[in-house]
């Protein structure tokens, strides 16, 4: 029995040691925000928090994960609220079909935690390892920079 820490909360899961963390959050926890798109850590769709940082839960081991904090993007809202990204993301109708907003979301929460005012060529550059297949990018862009002008 492995113990992780999800969205604050201690839990264990008896999946072998080598399975991807995606896997044990959709399946043994019920967290299916998170999503499987190439399985080698290249599209986003799969992006958590791991300390604060993203990264790809698709490939991840359990085991390399164990005495950290795993944010998803169920852990994001505090009472029912929205996250600014999640609100942003809305309000410039910046995706289609959705494949991908979780990943873009945890990409997008990670970098503005790191960087106060970026410029529209650093959010490109920060969300550039997130694939969208609809070709939302640009409003995904003006989401980001909405909630940067927000906080000024």
């Amino acid at each position: 029995m492995l113990e992780l820490t999800v969205n604050g909360e201690k839990k264990t899961t008896g999946a072998h040691r080598d399975t991807p963390l995606l896997y044990v959050l959709r399946n043994d926890f019920g967290l299916v925000g998170s999503r499987f798109g190439c399985g080698s850590g290249q599209c986003g769709a799969c992006f958590v928090l791991l300390d604060g940082r993203p990264i790809a839960s698709c490939d991840l081991p359990i085991w390399s994960v164990e005495g950290k904090q795993v944010t998803t993007i169920e852990g994001l809202g505090k009472d029912g609220d929205l996250h600014p990204v999640q609100k942003a993301l809305i309000a410039e109708q910046a995706a289609q079909c959705g494949y991908c907003m979780n990943g873009m979301i945890m990409q997008a929460k990670a970098f503005l935690d790191q960087t106060a005012k970026p410029s529209e060529a650093e959010i490109k550059a920060a969300l550039a390892n997130n694939l969208c297949r609809c070709g939302t990018h640009a409003q995904i862009v003006r989401a980001v920079q909405r909630v940067v002008a927000a906080r000024a």
